[in-house]
């Protein structure tokens, strides 16, 4: 007697599979505008040997007993002078893009981490592992690649899952500096100044500085910070006389990538260049470094040697066009995964 074919029950999904998170990191903040608070912040931050790769023997003894006993009450008063009643506006601000993206993206876990402070990578992705989110696109907010960040993150995210049982599918985003829809969102942001306040006399995209020698060793850092601001002044149709490209925040005694933002706004202000916008595209939301060192230190000197004045183009921050540009890149990333 034959036993009749019957066909394979139609599959169904897995629900073993479980759900899609979406990890946005971006640096991190004190949880305090103190000298402990930021003594312990700046602590692992200069340990990452991404930031600083000097030999651990050298490096840990000039950071504890002279860097960090010296620059973190300095700090602190600095990130006082931005501190509002949110507290860090690097992480408020973070959360409120966060949120953004959250809402453009249903179905999606979507969370922020900080590189170092709170919330932390592992505390984050533990809390999402624990809600069954069982595969992760990671998006660090920086627009440009760097070893120093970028990759920073990334290792800590590869750390985390190093130690669990069960690791997750992982999609890694490296960058999105000629994204388009970035591009517009920060050649809008610089239309919307100019037509609010008038347009400056000169445009300076400023981005945060590596040392050169990451460059030398193979980081395409400034090349994708060159691409960014070139893509930016096509999109507001500007030539090539008027704007520049800077580096800012060095740090330490040896060469950073150059020309540098204050050199070259002390040399502006003595040629008496007028009024000066400075518009930071690699930096996601406003902190310490677009708030103080921009709007406040560099606008100070600026005048002081001889300027009129500089005028600072906010951070895109959770503007719906950078909400927007965020949530397509990861759409596409997400391509794919039923659950997104």
């Amino acid at each position: 007697m034959h036993t009749a074919f019957r066909p394979a029950p139609t599959a169904t999904p897995n629900e073993d599979a479980g759900r899609t998170g979406v990890l946005l990191v971006n640096l991190g903040t004190p949880d305090a505008p103190t000298p402990a608070a930021v003594r312990r912040y700046l602590a692992e931050f200069l340990h990452d040997h991404r930031v600083v790769d000097l030999t651990r023997w050298l490096w840990c003894p000039v950071l504890h007993f002279i860097i960090l006993p010296l620059r973190s009450p300095k700090v602190a008063k600095n990130y006082a002078s931005i501190w509002t009643p949110e507290g860090s506006p690097l992480l408020a601000l973070s959360q409120r893009l966060v949120n953004g993206v959250a809402r453009a993206l249903p179905g999606v876990d979507v969370r922020l981490a900080m590189r170092y402070g709170n919330p932390s990578v592992p505390d984050v992705m533990r809390a999402m592992e624990a809600d069954g989110c069982r595969r992760f696109v990671v998006l660090p907010l920086y627009p440009q690649y760097a070893a120093s960040t970028s990759a920073s993150s990334h290792d800590a995210v590869m750390r985390e899952v190093m130690r669990w049982r069960r690791q997750p599918e992982l999609r890694l985003i490296q960058d999105y500096h000629r994204d388009a829809g970035w591009v517009a969102a920060v050649a809008e942001s610089i239309r919307a100044h100019w037509a609010a306040k008038g347009r400056g006399d000169r445009l300076l995209m400023s981005f945060h500085g590596i040392p050169q020698r990451f460059v030398a060793g193979g980081d395409p850092y400034a090349a994708q910070c060159r691409a960014s601001a070139e893509a930016i002044a096509a999109a507001l149709g500007l030539g090539e006389n008027e704007w520049a490209l800077t580096f800012q925040s060095r740090f330490g005694r040896e060469p950073w990538l150059q020309p540098y933002t204050d050199k070259t706004l002390e040399q502006w202000g003595r040629e008496r260049a007028g009024t000066v916008d400075v518009v930071c595209p690699g930096f996601a939301v406003d902190c310490l470094e677009t708030l103080e060192e921009i709007a406040a230190e560099n606008a100070h000197a600026y005048v002081e040697a001889g300027g009129t004045a500089l005028r600072y183009v906010p951070a895109l921050n959770d503007d719906a066009a950078h909400v927007d540009a965020l949530a397509a890149l990861l759409r596409r990333h997400l391509a794919g995964w039923s659950d997104a």
